[in-house]
């Protein structure tokens, strides 16, 4: 599937699913959620949060504003932000004396707010996060939720700490933090630990979860980042240590954005539309009645009642009663939008106290209104496990071993990740991303160990890395 198929797919889908509308705002690269799509977003920042809290991590919120003198204290931070910083030069006609940036990510405003808060290894660890827009002038293609200018739900999270063993303990907690957070999503993914000329400006270790999207090509949904004291030394952000002594503050850093909705719609559509997990569907049942005008009272009546009967039960429950629609064009709308439960009322089902289910996967069936809640369950239940592991067959179906150099270009062109043997030389990850044009070397995976040999200096080694197209 080429780049652009894959991506006015995604549009068409977000369109026809109501969603989100992209490229109709006059600013270039800004995109809308739609009051259905805001509630998919709402529903993703939900299971955040909730990890995020249960961790220990508590929500604040920073000003967008950004002063350029406080960005610019972190040289190397800055440098790779530059091309993409939006500057706010006036004030109505009056020139700034300091040119404020609009936030590209908060590291510096962070460190700048929290080192005054931190005295003593008494007030550490501290884990904060914000959910909230970054701007980013991207000279790139833009394409929608994906790399837009305006990144309207960026989650980022702060944690500052008395050690770089602590540092690394809370890197590994908000790893495996991650790890729960697309687990529940259901978005599968790849973790690799960024090359050195491919870490986050300023950090130290770059761990990212990559996703491989259907088309082959890979992307970042996730990033943890180790940055040591390179921030805490800039603003001099020191602490008082057990021993009475003074120390610079150790800090990570972890983000994740909207490209987890964008991902989520992405692996799981079909030709028709929208497909969402019942877990993550703020609407798992839409009911539709099925009518004519001598018996719209009692079919609406007992539609009603099903509704109310679910709504009970817990279920999120819409009843699509608009008699400007026929039942088909309702069929065909709910269906796009990923709905996974669609139940159908009419003559027959009113008369024999039934139910007609049909499902998103487009199974059906009719049952007793007696057995609802076990059949909802079940066909929830059934729905969901096939979905995530039918995503999860299919993104890891994308990768593929390789033990030479010269067979990278096939396996890329074939629309797949190459994943293979490499040693920790800078050297040979470097060789790797130039043997073939528009790739990436992505890095070297985390967790995962294989003995082998090195795809290029053929040293043993135990190291994984993986070579893509990334968006």
């Amino acid at each position: 599937m080429e780049e652009e198929s894959l991506i006015e797919r995604f549009d068409k889908i977000l369109t026809s699913a109501k969603i989100y509308e992209y490229g109709k705002y006059p600013v270039k690269g800004c995109g809308i959620w739609l009051p259905y799509g805001f509630e998919i977003r709402q529903r993703v920042i939900e299971i955040i949060r909730e990890v995020l809290y249960k961790t220990g991590h508590k929500e604040v919120l920073l000003p967008m504003l950004i002063p350029k003198d406080m960005l610019e204290k972190e040289a190397k931070h800055i440098a790779g932000f530059l091309e993409q910083v939006y500057w706010v030069t006036k004030g109505g006609t009056t020139k700034l004396d300091i040119e404020l940036a609009l936030r590209p990510t908060s590291e510096t405003a962070m460190t700048y707010v929290f080192k005054d808060r931190i005295s003593s290894y008494r007030d550490l660890p501290l884990k904060v996060f914000q959910i909230v827009s970054i701007f980013r002038y991207e000279t790139e293609a833009t394409r929608p939720m994906i790399r837009v200018r305006e990144v309207t739900t960026f989650k980022e999270a702060f944690t500052f700490h008395e050690s770089r063993e602590d540092a690394l303990l809370q890197f590994e907690e908000a790893y495996n933090a991650y790890k729960e957070i697309f687990d529940r999503l259901g978005i599968p993914y790849i973790t690799p630990e960024r090359p050195a000329w491919d870490r986050f400006p300023g950090a130290e270790i770059t761990v990212t979860f990559d996703t491989i999207l259907p088309d082959g090509k890979t992307l970042q949904i996730g990033s943890v980042h180790y940055l040591g004291q390179s921030f805490s030394k800039v603003f001099d952000a020191k602490f008082m240590k057990k021993n009475g002594e003074y120390d610079w503050l150790y800090m990570l850093s972890y983000g994740i954005s909207e490209r987890a909705v964008a991902s989520l719609i992405i692996h799981y559509a079909d030709d028709t539309g929208a497909i969402l997990l019942p877990s993550i569907a703020p609407i798992q049942i839409v009911i539709v009645p099925i009518y004519y005008e001598y018996n719209k009272a009692e079919i609406s009546k007992y539609a009603n009642e099903i509704k109310e009967i679910l709504e009970i039960a817990g279920y999120k429950v819409i009843l699509d009663d608009d008699p400007d629609k026929t039942p088909g064009e309702k069929f065909y709308e709910w269906e796009r939008a990923g709905i996974p439960i669609r139940i159908e009322v009419g003559p027959k089902e009113l008369k024999e106290r039934k139910v007609t289910i049909a499902t998103r996967l487009r199974n059906k069936s009719v049952i007793e209104l007696d057995a609802l809640f076990k059949s909802l369950k079940s066909a929830l239940i059934e729905m969901e496990t096939k979905l995530r592991e039918k995503i999860r067959n299919e993104m890891f179906s994308r990768i593929e071993r390789v033990k030479k150099v010269s067979d990278l270009e096939n396996i890329i062109n074939s629309g797949k990740v190459a994943m293979f043997n490499i040693c920790s030389n800078e050297e040979c990850g470097m060789h790797v991303e130039e043997s073939v044009k528009g790739t990436r070397f992505i890095g070297y995976d985390a967790k995962q160990r294989i003995k082998g040999f090195c795809i290029v200096c053929s040293k043993e080694t135990e190291k994984i890395g993986y070579l893509a197209k990334k968006y």
